[in-house]
């Protein structure tokens, strides 16, 4: 466990802790933060630098890349410092999402794509045998791919051992805010997956969720409209900040065992009266 550093008087142990690799890319920050939905683009901003984010993820589908209107949004997290994760985010079929990566990489110069492969318009689960397929293809054409998947550890296994170099799968349904709606799924994927890096994607919705999925031993969370549309999206977003770090801190610490029955704190030998 990494040592916590003490900085005018208080513990900060976020600095001291190993970062996060996703193939051959390193951050620092285990938060990775959607860029769709905020007020306007201060806000955005603002909840970035909050969230003390490294890696944004965009939506390449529903942005045109080549449009100078477009792009200036790409610009600003950018200039803001921010390595760009773009995602096929839109697309429904293996081959879509294949040429939207392979558009990505073109404009942005990144190997880096997050995957998504949906099976409908409800609910917005990803449709695991197209997810499958375009994973493949994929890695085979020298992506790093950090595929979107459902909490089927079957699935997310299958994409661990093709190549992935993250697995993501969800807390629940993209954009519900219902948080962990199955943490024993989750925590099957953990033990059965210690070779690849996974983060909980989609469903979170306040920073306890983001925080119990830490606990599990998840490697990083990824969110946008729990902080996006939050009534306070910077407040939010700040609140993540700590929620990750805290849920990871706490994962290390190692917790107390659950025990039916009370234990007392307090030695019993010597009390007086015995």
């Amino acid at each position: 466990m990494p040592e916590s550093i003490v900085q005018n008087g208080a513990e900060t142990d976020e600095a001291a802790d190993e970062p996060l690799v996703i193939g051959e890319h390193t951050f620092s920050s285990r938060l990775i933060v959607g860029t769709s939905r905020y007020p306007n683009p201060q806000v955005m901003m603002d909840a970035l630098a909050a969230a003390g984010a490294e890696l944004v993820t965009v939506a390449i589908r529903r942005v045109n890349v080549n449009d100078p209107a477009e792009e200036s949004h790409l610009d600003l997290l950018q200039r803001g410092g921010y390595r760009v994760l773009p995602n096929t985010a839109g697309c429904y079929t293996a081959k879509e999402a294949v040429l939207v990566a392979q558009l990505a990489r073109e404009a942005l110069g990144t190997d880096l794509i997050k995957l998504e492969v949906i099976g409908d318009d409800e609910t917005l689960m990803p449709d695991v045998e197209q997810l499958l397929k375009a994973a493949k293809q994929l890695i085979d054409d020298g992506f790093t791919v950090l595929a979107y998947a459902n909490d089927d550890p079957i699935t997310c296994r299958k994409l661990a051992d093709m190549g992935c170099a993250a697995v993501m799968p969800l807390a629940s349904p993209i954009g519900s805010g219902m948080g962990l709606v199955n943490p024993y799924n989750l925590r099957i994927i953990r033990e059965l997956i210690d070779d690849t890096p996974l983060i909980v994607d989609a469903g979170i919705g306040t920073a306890s969720d983001a925080t119990m999925a830490m606990e599990l031993g998840y490697d990083g969370v990824l969110l946008n409209t729990a902080i996006a549309q939050a009534q306070h999206p910077v407040q939010m977003a700040r609140a993540m900040r700590h929620a990750v770090t805290a849920g990871r801190l706490a994962n290390q610490s190692g917790r107390i065992p659950r025990r039916l029955y009370a234990q007392a704190s307090s030695p019993t030998e010597g009390r007086v009266g015995s």
